[in-house]
């Protein structure tokens, strides 16, 4: 019946905000009917969906849907910005003309016979005993499960609009949750011939894609770090053991006990209420935002939960690396504070009650309860994944966390440096070419390889130091020849065993190839080890070191992803994006190919793990630790989250090639990454993720607030606009050129075309920006040494300038593949232009060289 009562609400609901809006929007339509090219059938018709304020930007969002003859139009739902009373922007979704193109306004087959319909083109059971339950419109209708769903199941007569035609089918929507949890299905059957014409699924899977190596530490020292929240005056008591936020997982950190977590504003009676009163209605994980229980047999029964006890208590150890059976109150406790972590950081940013946020109670506030989420820790109906289902407002989400492989093969605490101001344990990775590393040790002391040519230290010529190296355990660079020919160079030299030091800031490499004459063993290091070790050998330290295989190499247990605080972000992410996207009675607005729902995700992964001293350059990946990768593995996507081009060089064209959604996601998610650290750049960074201040608390605003105000189905395009106009109703566009050089940076910029989002492969990439937002002169203030480059982007006559004479200058411009594809000699006489416009569109670097300064620009060629 909590379904019943839901759906009569929401009824409810449009009647009351239509009589608020209708009226002022049916107005402003007809006062650009030209503009949305509609008919006035098409407007008189149209009927408010759901509602929403938005304190940051300080405007309604009412959220309009067309009918015709009283029947909605699918998906047709759109947002309508209003302010003072009047409409200041719409971002539409409607069909013109729909007299012209509907089929019929009576159905032929029922509403019962559209769910055996259904039933039989998803392949499940006919369902039995279904009953009707209530008759909420004289088109919709609400049944009994069938026992075929885990829900009841509400069939509404609606027009399905076909991509191929155009046309307006009259259809029955209707949604199936399969008994197993794994698809929540919302399909539409042609209400004339029982057809399935369209199927979407509410259940959103992470998605174990891609090669991976596994090259995660595998054993990890905890300690009993105490954290108390500084935003709450007067707590519960509350506390608990997990890997607390910013903490990305056990790759990262350690777990620690935190204090009264919760937030007085979003959380105002603490996690464990239901009722809106002072005191915790229970002591286990269940409250206001969240059920967390265990699911491991699979059937989505009512699991153990953790217990707390009256002092809310939860404080289960870990002890990693084990079985995950051995953890299981500890995972629970970390996924109930995550669930939680997310629901009060992300109120803040505007999702709220009235905004379709996840609550049993909503203590009063707008919008619909009885919607907590129901967190299923070890859940054994899967593996390798994890999932989110998002029904409309007042439905409850239930989020599936699953176990992983074991890693196998990881890093491991191969080297000890016995002496010294390094001395400690160090993690390596054993090679594949050379013999394993012995469980007995070997102890000698540390030598550099010096070789003649190129980088004194990789290895790659010949040895100039081979009396240093004798009966040494020899530090080589890893730089571009074969680990075999390093190898055997110190092996000749009657090296004991090689540590190659890796030459990037990512984990060390299980080095393979040839090993054919190798017979001492070989392993890597991480650079900033290496690094270190090798300065201090040069600068005269006897190092005295051991290298063994102490069996921390191979991890044989499962990995949980309920320790995965990125992933169960990610996953909260897509209950965010599918109730704020065409408001929280929607949750079909993300299912065209286009859309951007795990960018998203993956996004609000990443800004929840965000650390003081971070940089844009660094490596981030999504799920390492499930993987059983390091920290700074490239987890379940195919290229890292970076600034850098050389790292990540996604661009919109990408989309064509990428796999939907996930492949799709990450180039958006690239995108607003960018943005993220340009913003950063602009007004710094504030840890503090809550009530910030930062470009990174600015920029996570204006993703919620753009979430908002997209359109239904909405693709790049839709969503960088709506960025746009989120940063012009909260700052008065003060970041309007950052962000479109953020966007133009990665081939979304002004006259980039979307085409149609239901399709990734229609959309044409450019890189300019508007006029007024092309870097100038003024932009450099009085950096006195500094070249200045303009126009950029530029079509290719660029104009560099200096404050004074330099003389002869080399413009060196280079793709981003590192190829020089320009090269000239100028006098920069104070200024000189170049003509570069036999370069293709896309960014380059231009290398700027005279006698006595240099610069290296990015440039953007139109």
């Amino acid at each position: 019946m909590k379904k019943v009562l839901y759906l009569l609400i929401i009824f409810a609901v449009n009647v009351s905000f239509a009589q608020d809006y209708s009226s002022v929007i049916k107005s402003y339509l007809q006062q650009n009917r030209t503009q949305y090219s509609l008919q006035q059938q098409d407007i008189s018709g149209i009927s408010i969906a759901s509602q929403t304020s938005s304190k940051s930007m300080k405007v309604q969002t009412v959220y309009a849907e067309q009918r015709h003859q009283g029947i909605k139009l699918y998906n047709s739902v759109s947002p309508f910005v209003i302010k003072n009373g009047a409409v200041v922007s719409a971002n539409l979704s409607f069909t013109e003309n729909i007299a012209a193109k509907v089929n019929s306004t009576a159905p032929s087959i029922s509403a019962v016979n559209a769910i055996s319909k259904a039933a039989t083109a998803l392949g499940i059971q006919n369902p039995s005993n279904l009953k009707l339950l209530e008759t909420t419109s004289n088109t919709s209708y609400i049944f009994s499960n069938g026992g075929i769903s885990l829900e009841n199941i509400p069939v509404e007569l609606v027009y399905q609009k076909m991509d191929e035609t155009g046309a307006l089918k009259l259809s029955w929507d209707l949604s199936i949750y399969l008994l197993d949890a794994s698809h929540y299905y919302n399909v539409r059957i042609d209400a004339l011939t029982g057809e399935l014409l369209d199927t979407n699924d509410w259940v959103v899977s992470c998605n174990y894609e891609g090669s991976h190596s596994h090259s995660n530490a595998g054993s990890l020292l905890f300690s009993n770090n105490k954290v108390s929240n500084s935003s709450r005056t007067m707590g519960d008591g509350s506390s608990y053991r997990v890997f607390p936020l910013p903490l990305i997982a056990p790759n990262e950190g350690v777990d620690q006990l935190v204090i009264d977590p919760s937030d007085a504003t979003a959380s105002p009676f603490g996690w464990h209420d239901w009722d809106g009163s002072p005191g915790a209605e229970f002591t286990e994980t269940k409250g206001n935002n969240v059920l967390a229980n265990e699911d491991k047999n699979g059937n989505n029964g009512a699991g153990a939960t953790a217990e707390g006890g009256t002092t809310l208590t939860f404080d289960f150890p870990f002890n990693l690396p084990e079985a995950p059976n051995n953890y299981l109150d500890a995972a629970i406790t970390n996924l109930f504070y995550m669930n939680n972590m997310m629901h009060d950081i992300f109120y803040l940013y505007g999702f709220d009650e009235e905004s379709g946020n996840f609550q049993k109670n909503n203590y009063g506030n707008p919008g619909l309860g009885n919607d907590f989420v129901v967190a299923d820790a070890q859940d054994g109906s899967g593996s390798n994944n994890a999932n989110f289902s998002t029904p409309p407002d007042g439905g409850a989400p239930r989020m599936q966390m699953y176990l992983w492989s074991a890693p196998g093969a990881v890093l491991g605490t191969l080297l000890t440096v016995n002496d010294g101001s390094l001395a400690g344990i160090y993690y390596g990775a054993d090679s594949n070419f050379a013999p394993a590393l012995p469980t007995s040790p070997i102890t000698a002391n540390l030598a550099v390889l010096t070789d003649n040519a190129g980088d004194p230290h990789d290895g790659c010529d010949p040895v100039t130091n081979g009396s240093e190296l004798n009966g040494k355990i020899v530090l080589i660079r890893r730089g571009s020849c074969a680990y075999k020919d390093k190898t055997i160079a110190a092996q000749n030299e009657g090296a004991v065993a090689i540590i190659v030091v890796n030459d990037v800031p990512l984990e060390p490499l299980k080095m393979g190839g040839n090993g054919s004459g190798v017979t001492i063993p070989a392993i890597m290091i991480y650079q900033s080890d290496g690094e270190a070790l090798i300065t201090a050998l040069l600068n005269g330290d006897t190092i005295s070191a051991t290298l063994r295989d102490d069996g921390s190499g191979n991890d044989p247990f499962q990995r949980d992803g309920d320790l995965d605080n990125v992933i169960i972000a990610h996953e909260y992410g897509h209950g965010i994006s599918n109730r704020l996207t065409g408001g929280p009675s929607a949750s079909s607005c993300l299912q065209n190919d286009e859309q951007m729902g795990e960018g998203w995700s993956d996004y609000f992964g990443l800004m929840l793990t965000m650390k003081p001293g971070d940089a844009g350059t660094d490596y981030r990946g999504i799920g390492t630790y499930a993987i059983g990768e390091g920290v700074s593995g490239r987890g379940i996507r195919t290229k890292f989250y970076n600034t850098d081009f050389a790292v990540n060089d996604f661009t919109y064209n990408n989309i064509k090639t990428q796999a939907v959604p996930h492949g799709v996601g990450s180039v958006w998610a690239t995108m607003l990454w960018d943005l993220t650290w340009d913003l950063i750049d602009q007004y710094g960074f504030d840890p503090d993720v809550k009530n910030g201040t930062g470009g990174n608390n600015i920029a996570l605003q204006l993703v919620i607030d753009g979430l908002k105000l997209q359109p239904c189905s909405p693709g790049f395009v839709d969503g960088r606009d709506a960025i746009l106009e989120a940063d012009q109703l909260t700052n008065g566009g003060a970041n309007r050129c950052i962000i479109w050089r953020a966007f133009a940076k990665r081939g979304l910029g002004e006259s980039a075309t979307q085409g149609s989002s239901s399709s990734r492969s229609d959309g044409v990439e450019a890189f300019d920006v508007p006029t007024d937002c092309i870097v100038g002169v003024s932009e450099f203030g009085n950096l006195e040494n500094n070249f200045i480059v303009y126009p950029n982007p530029s079509n290719g006559a660029i104009t560099i300038k200096s404050r004074s004479d330099v003389g002869e200058a080399t413009i060196a411009i280079f793709d981003m593949n590192g190829r020089k594809v320009f090269n000239q000699k100028v006098e920069l006489q104070e200024s000189a232009t170049i003509n570069a416009s036999g370069l293709t569109s896309g960014i380059y670097l231009m290398q700027i060289n005279s006698a006595d300064r240099s610069q290296t620009t990015k440039l953007i060629i139109n």
